[in-house]
């Protein structure tokens, strides 16, 4: 199971959203490129990095951060937010991130996920289900739609995506744990396509009850508000996900 560090930027900075809530923002620091230097230094495998301009304008807005993290990381960095249009998923892929998340654009029209797999392969692209009372939320979570999040998640899987990241918004920032009923439900619902959690993740117990799920398609989870705040380590969370693999006879997936 990957730990995802979260680097959530907006105006250049680090900064935390409470539930997704852009006036309820928390800054970490002015400089991603550190914050980033540090989840490495602590053992990180991947960062998730979240464009929160780029959210509510339809395009990257960050591209200096993101410029800057990639190129002072030697490990695979993701980036959702603003990317819309295979134009800009280009842009992403030169400011130097591994792959691309979708949202609001593949919530809208899930058939466009096709136009990005073909251009740029299926493990570059990830599609993200940000879930407010089971329905998925979109433009950076200020609108709510009617669309059911898992059906949503079951069409996407039926046109060949294979990778989520679904977030619970009730548990983001929370600090109160995860939603493992819904991760569960998301995971039995499309076995073969890999599932990231995130929302809720507080301490590395949290982490081995995911494990104790035994939920083969369950990639890793994004975490952030509670490494920023001190709540937990890298280091603890990843020493929670291999002990949980070793007993499980498995190995990181």
């Amino acid at each position: 199971m990957i730990i995802f560090p979260a680097i959530d930027l907006r105006g250049g900075r680090c900064v935390r959203l409470f539930q997704g809530d852009y006036a309820r923002e928390t800054v970490y620091g002015d400089n991603p490129a550190e914050q980033a230097r540090t989840w490495v230094a602590a053992g990180a495998e991947f960062l998730h990095l979240v464009d929160l301009d780029g959210a509510k304008e339809g395009r990257i807005v960050n591209a200096e951060a993101v410029r800057s993290i990639c190129g002072s990381v030697k490990i695979p960095c993701e980036l959702g937010g603003g990317i819309r249009t295979v134009e800009e998923a280009e842009k992403a892929f030169e400011l130097g991130v591994s792959r691309v998340i979708l949202g609001t654009a593949a919530c809208e029209n899930p058939r466009i996920t096709e136009a990005f797999t073909n251009r740029f392969g299926s493990d570059r692209i990830v599609v993200g289900i940000d879930a407010r009372n089971g329905l998925v939320a979109l433009r950076g979570w200020i609108e709510t739609s009617e669309i059911p999040a898992f059906s949503l998640a079951k069409s996407l899987y039926l046109l060949g995506v294979n990778r989520i990241i679904f977030t619970d918004i009730s548990t983001d920032g929370a600090l109160k744990g995860p939603n493992f009923e819904s991760v569960q439900t998301l995971c039995n619902l499309v076995p073969d396509c890999s599932i990231v959690a995130s929302g809720g993740v507080t301490t590395a117990e949290d982490v081995r009850k995911f494990a104790e799920l035994h939920l083969p398609n369950l990639e890793g989870v994004i975490v952030g508000k509670a490494l920023y705040d001190g709540r937990v380590t890298v280091e603890e969370l990843n020493r929670a996900a291999g002990a949980a693999a070793a007993e499980q006879g498995g190995e990181h997936v």
